[in-house]
């Protein structure tokens, strides 16, 4: 019995080690000068700490408005996604209709679509409609990608909800929109902040879209941003290293973030409960 549990912490070892190399990579990269980063042989640490690359992209490129943007398309895009879905999300999980399996089914099957695909008609729609190289239209782009996979995600939460407390609320007289809102929300508040996790983290990420639909140098996002590192004639190695490095910040402090906030919801839903 102790050989399998040696190999199975050998295995899992070997896999933190190469899920975590890239970003201990990235993070020594970025502290390295402009000399060090492009030397052979490559050094795991730095020889002197240098903090040159983050000054450089806070301060003489336009990284800060990149970063703006990316805050601002996810917020919106989260915000929006998860709204949608809340309301969608209860329709199915309450309301029993023909075709609502399967609408569910192409709901969930739209996922299977390659969203490279979609690009195209996308282009030509907010073209027509004069969105085009707009925040607004990279926001609408992005909330209706990530729209199927949030209704999918809260009517399954909210099927976990009893109805047996939307029956009580009616009895006392309220009616369906309050019933969502003062009573089924709160409850469903861990698959709202997942939902919101998920619509947020593929906006931030995503480089595809705006890459597309956006060309403004003052409205692109902070992916597409740090492709503009990569010139012609040279790469700013420890300038991308560093980019990535704040660009990763903020889906890790999410993560931490969300994981905290579900497991306290849920502990707090079953006091009240």
């Amino acid at each position: 019995m102790r050989r399998p549990v040696s190999a199975a912490y050998i295995g899992m070892a070997a896999m933190l080690i190469f899920n975590l190399a890239p970003f201990y990579w990235a993070i020594s990269s970025s502290l390295k000068s402009n000399t060090e980063v492009v030397s052979f042989p490559a050094t795991l640490w730095p020889r002197n700490l240098s903090f040159q690359a983050y000054r450089e992209i806070w301060l003489n490129g336009g990284f800060p408005v990149y970063f703006a943007n990316s805050l601002i398309v996810s917020l919106a895009t989260a915000v929006l996604a998860a709204s949608f879905a809340v309301l969608a999300g209860y329709g199915f999980s309450r309301f029993r209709f023909r075709f609502r399996t399967a609408l569910m089914s192409i709901f969930l099957a739209s996922q299977l679509i390659p969203s490279i695909l979609l690009v195209l008609p996308y282009f030509k729609l907010l073209t027509i409609v004069g969105l085009y190289d707009t925040r607004i239209g990279l926001i609408a782009a992005l909330t209706t990608m990530s729209h199927p996979f949030s209704v999918w995600m809260l009517a399954g939460y909210m099927d976990s909800v009893p109805i047996e407390i939307d029956q009580a609320a009616m009895i006392d007289g309220a009616t369906r929109f309050r019933v969502l809102i003062h009573v089924v929300l709160p409850n469903a508040i861990p698959g709202i902040v997942a939902t919101m996790t998920f619509a947020f983290l593929m906006s931030w990420g995503d480089l595809i879209w705006a890459l597309c639909l956006i060309t403004d140098e003052t409205k692109i996002t902070l992916t597409l941003g740090i492709t503009r590192l990569v010139g012609e004639y040279r790469v700013e190695w420890a300038q991308i290293m560093a980019a990535t490095v704040v660009a990763a910040i903020i889906p890790a402090g999410l993560y931490l973030f969300a994981q905290r906030y579900i497991v306290n919801s849920f502990v707090e839903s079953a006091v009240r409960e």
